[in-house]
C-alpha cells in the first residue's frame, strides 16, 4: 500500500564543518577580511581625515586664537567727525557713539591711531594712543592721559 512505503536508507544529513557552533564554514560573518576577524575595530572615516592635518603641539583647538586681545582702534578722522570742541573722550562715550563694539559683553581697550588731522581740543581717558595721535591731539590743544 502506498501509504505504508518506508524508504530503505537514512536522510543524509548536512556536512557539518568542525569550527564550533552550528552556522558552520563563515559562522554568519561573510568571507575574509577584517570584518570576518574576531574584535574587529574600524576607524570611523572622519578620523583618518582629522589624522591627516598638520599638528602644531600645545595649542589645541584654540591654536588660531591670539593670547593678547587686541584694543579697539579708533582714528583721529573719526574723532574729529563725531566729537565737538572741549568733548571728553572715554571708551563709554565711544561706545554709546557706537564707534566701538562690546567684546564678549565687555568695553574693549581702546587705541587711537594717528589717521586724519584733528582740529578741536578733546580730553582723551582710559585710551592709548599711538605718538603721533598723541602729538596731533597735543597740537590741537586737547589733553591724553592715557589709562587712569
Amino acid at each position: 500500500m502506498l501509504n505504508k512505503l518506508k524508504r530503505t536508507t537514512k536522510n543524509k544529513k548536512a556536512k557539518l564543518v568542525g569550527r564550533g557552533g552550528t552556522r558552520g564554514k563563515t559562522s554568519g560573518r561573510g568571507t575574509k577580511g577584517q570584518k570576518a576577524r574576531a574584535g574587529h575595530k574600524i576607524r570611523p572615516h572622519i578620523r583618518d581625515i582629522i589624522k591627516k592635518y598638520p599638528k602644531l603641539r600645545g595649542r589645541g583647538k584654540n591654536i588660531n586664537k591670539a593670547f593678547v586681545v587686541k584694543p579697539a582702534v579708533v582714528n583721529l578722522l573719526v574723532l574729529e567727525k563725531n566729537f565737538n570742541k572741549g568733548d571728553v573722550v572715554t571708551p563709554s562715550v565711544l561706545f554709546t557713539k557706537g564707534l566701538i563694539t562690546r567684546n564678549k559683553g565687555v568695553l574693549p581697550q581702546v587705541k587711537i591711531l594717528a589717521t586724519g588731522e584733528i582740529t578741536k581740543a578733546l580730553e582723551i581717558f582710559d585710551c592709548i594712543a599711538s605718538g603721533v595721535a598723541k602729538t596731533k591731539i597735543e597740537k590741537a590743544g586737547g589733553k591724553v592721559n592715557g589709562i587712569a
